[in-house]
C-alpha cells in the first residue's frame, strides 16, 4: 500500500469519525431539547399561573419587536433635513408662487426647482410668523443673490447671511452651525431673526436695520430701501397689491430718530458697509 492510499484510508476514517460523533452530539442536543420542552409542557399543565405569565412574556416581547420593526428611524419633533424636498417642480405650486419661482430663477440664473422649494417655504414660514413671505424672498435677494454658499467677509452665512456665530444656538436643532449652508434651514433661522428684529424695532424698516446691523448707526447704507424695493417688485410679479416702499429721504429721516432701546446688533456695523461695496464672497453674477 504506498502512501497517498494510506493517507486516503486514513482519511476516510477520520471524517467517518468526525461525521459519527456530530451525529451523536445532534442525537443527543434534540434529545434534551426534546426533553425540556416536554418538561416545560407538563409544569404548564400542572401550573396555570406559570403557563399565562409565560405567554404574557411572550406576547408582550412580540408587541415590542413589531413596534421597534415599525418605528421610524428618527423619533425626534425636530424637522429631519433629509425627508424634505430640496428641489419642487414650480408647475405644481400655487400659480402666485410659481410666478415668482420662474422669476427670480431667470433674474438670479439659479434653477427653477430648488428656488420653489424655497418660495414654497417662505410662503410656509411666513404663514407662520407673520412675515409677507415676499419679504423674505427680498432679504434673500439682497443678501446673497440665491446663493446659499455666500459668506461675507464678517462671517455671516447662507441665503440669508446670517451670522452664525451670534445665533449658533439657532442651528441646535438641525445638527449645528454646519446647517447654515442648508438653504432651507438658514431660511427658517433667518426669519426667526428677522422676526424679532422687527419685534425689537416695532416696524419692518427698522427691523431690516438691526437685521443688518446698522441699528445704531446713522446710515443704513441705503439696505432696508433695497430690500423694501426687492420686495414691491416681487409682490407685482405674484399679483399682490403693491405696497408702496418708504422713499430713501424717509428712511433716512426715521434713522436719524435713535429707538428707546439699542442692544447689540444683528451683525457688525462694518457689514453693512462690506456688503455695499460688493464684498461678500461667492455670489453670482447677477443679471
Amino acid at each position: 500500500m504506498t502512501a497517498f492510499t494510506r493517507f486516503i484510508s486514513g482519511s476516510k476514517t477520520f471524517a467517518n469519525h468526525v461525521i459519527g460523533a456530530v451525529l451523536a452530539v445532534t442525537h443527543n442536543g434534540f434529545a434534551l431539547l426534546g426533553l425540556a420542552v416536554t418538561c416545560a409542557a407538563l409544569l404548564g399543565a400542572s401550573r396555570p399561573d406559570l403557563r399565562a405569565q409565560a405567554e404574557a412574556q411572550l406576547f408582550d416581547w412580540l408587541r415590542t419587536r413589531h413596534v421597534v420593526a415599525q418605528a421610524p428611524e428618527t423619533a425626534t419633533d425636530v424637522p429631519d433635513t433629509t425627508e424634505r424636498a430640496l428641489a419642487v417642480n414650480p408647475r405644481t405650486l400655487p400659480k402666485e408662487q410659481a410666478a415668482l419661482a420662474f422669476w427670480l430663477s431667470k433674474k438670479y440664473r439659479v434653477a427653477p426647482e430648488p428656488v420653489s422649494a424655497l418660495v414654497a417655504q417662505a410662503f410656509e414660514i411666513g404663514a407662520r410668523s407673520k412675515i409677507d413671505p415676499t419679504l423674505l424672498l427680498a432679504v434673500i435677494a439682497v443678501e446673497s443673490n440665491f446663493n446659499p454658499f455666500a459668506q461675507s467677509v464678517v462671517g455671516a452665512q447662507g441665503l440669508m447671511q446670517v451670522m452664525t456665530r451670534t445665533h449658533t444656538e439657532k442651528y441646535e436643532d438641525f445638527g449645528g452651525h454646519l446647517a447654515a449652508f442648508d438653504p432651507i434651514v438658514n431660511l427658517r433661522v433667518g426669519a426667526q431673526v428677522l422676526q424679532e428684529c422687527i419685534q425689537r424695532a416695532g416696524s419692518i424698516e427698522g427691523g431690516l436695520r438691526y437685521y443688518v446691523g446698522a441699528a445704531n448707526q446713522e446710515d443704513d447704507g441705503g439696505y432696508a430701501a433695497k430690500v423694501l424695493a426687492e420686495q414691491a417688485r416681487l409682490r407685482q410679479i405674484a399679483g399682490r397689491r403693491a405696497t408702496p416702499a418708504p422713499a430713501p429721504k424717509q428712511l433716512a429721516a426715521r434713522a436719524q430718530t435713535p429707538p428707546a432701546q439699542t442692544p447689540a446688533p444683528v451683525r457688525p456695523a462694518e457689514d453693512a458697509t462690506a456688503r455695499n461695496e460688493n464684498d461678500v464672497a461667492a455670489l453670482p453674477a447677477q443679471s
